[in-house]
């Protein structure tokens, strides 16, 4: 076993021979957008995600469902199933099975099993002192989901959210190789500055971020002010409250989104400074969702995060 649960890291790592290690993740949860096909495609690129962080190839995956049959119609969970199927295909795989329960509550995700050279597997444990802080997707995707299921979120907020949740991690990965990246995560359930914490954590090193470089997705902030934050953020929130350093001059509703739970966020890498700008340039070329620098590596107390305006 090369990578455990122990540095809360984003997949297993299993080596199956010298130059060969299998990687294995699942991830499932209940709707966060109304649209059967898209909560699909959310999901799986949510599942695989996880592989991309580690630097992994996906090979296959396998679903994982449940669904009141008694109370929506089954040809809703088709277009769930249809809608990961569309996004297994995009990343080049095939699902190739999985389980479905009966459930009072919808649930759909994936187990996802990759493989990675047992030398170039990108941890989160491997953070250096000095290094740059890039980010591949804007935040705010659990505020967005949130004014979703309450009726508020307007077409563009929800459309911008879902072009980026659907968005593989594919082409951040590929270029997060080519630069040589000491570590990454890819951030979801903990927000930004969670899976920042876990990465420093790891790695036993600290980090700062300027507020005012990190990408949010349009509207989010405006619904932080307004109260629709999802419970998850709120966890986060004080979670995190030991070991984040605010500047005064970070106003509430930015640090609620700075801990936003993401679904299918992006890539968090941390690389050498002197490869930021071949890696940004990497990721525009690509058109991943975003690819900003968003702060730097220190030698501050470890496991702590100090946000700058």
């Amino acid at each position: 076993m090369l990578v455990d649960a122990s540095t809360l890291d984003d997949a297993a790592v299993f080596r199956i021979a010298d130059d060969r290690a299998l990687v294995a993740t699942l991830d499932f949860f209940t709707p966060i957008v109304d649209d059967p096909f898209d909560f699909g495609r959310i999901a799986a690129a949510n599942a695989l995600s996880d592989l991309y962080a580690m630097g992994a190839r996906p090979l296959f995956a396998l679903n994982i469902a449940a669904f009141p049959r008694d109370r929506l119609a089954e040809n809703l969970l088709s277009e769930i199933v249809r809608g990961g199927g569309e996004v297994a295909r995009e990343a080049g795989i095939a699902v190739v099975g999985g389980h479905s329960v009966d459930d009072p509550e919808p649930k759909f995700g994936m187990c996802a099993i990759g493989e990675v050279h047992p030398d170039r597997i990108v941890r989160n444990s491997e953070a250096r002192l000095g290094d740059a802080l890039v980010l591949t997707k804007p935040i705010g995707t659990g505020i967005i989901s949130t004014a979703i299921k309450a009726g508020t979120a307007p077409a563009d907020a929800i459309a911008t959210a879902v072009a980026s949740m659907t968005t593989l991690n594919r082409s951040a990965s590929e270029a997060m190789l080519a630069a040589g990246a000491d570590a990454a995560t890819d951030i979801t359930g903990y927000g930004l500055l969670g899976h920042l914490r876990n990465m420093v954590r790891a790695s036993g090193v600290a980090a700062r971020i300027a507020a005012s470089s990190v990408p949010i997705l349009p509207h989010a902030l405006e619904f932080a002010r307004q109260g629709v934050v999802p419970g998850g953020t709120r966890r986060n929130r004080s979670d995190l409250a030991d070991v984040v350093e605010w500047d005064d001059a970070i106003p509430e509703p930015m640090r609620t989104v700075l801990c936003d739970a993401q679904t299918s966020g992006g890539l968090l890498i941390a690389l050498p400074p002197d490869r930021v700008d071949r890696l940004v340039h990497a990721l525009n070329s690509a058109r991943t969702p975003a690819a900003a620098h968003i702060g730097e590596i220190t030698g501050a107390a470890p496991g702590t995060i100090e946000v700058t305006r």
